[in-house]
């Protein structure tokens, strides 16, 4: 697996059962409808990139090439939302996806 970013790292050392609290919340959610793994980490991202979070967009880009999402299709999940967010948070997004993208 990836190495975690140090704040993440940092964090959970501090906050420890909160942040297993929040791990487990989403591990549930996830396993709780029947969206497959891949698609719940490309709508995740899509979520991360209209809130303009750069480490939620990285975090899901990973979790969703781990999922086996392709490059493409972790792109046109950003791009889908052009005419929803506006081209400058998508182009944002995207950038942020090549940093993950471009590492493998």
């Amino acid at each position: 697996m990836a190495k975690l970013p140090k704040h993440y790292v940092t964090l959970k050392r501090r906050f420890g059962e909160f942040f297993d609290s929040v791990e487990s919340l989403g591990n549930t959610t996830r396993k709780t409808g029947p969206i497959d793994e891949k698609t719940s980490q490309l709508i995740q991202l899509a979520a991360a990139t209209a809130i303009r979070s750069e480490g939620s967009v990285h975090s899901h880009a990973r979790r969703a090439l781990k999922a086996g999402a392709e490059p493409e299709e972790i792109y046109h999940a950003i791009i889908l939302l052009t005419s929803t967010i506006g081209f400058p948070t998508v182009a944002a997004a995207l950038s942020w996806a090549d940093d993950v993208i471009k590492k493998r």
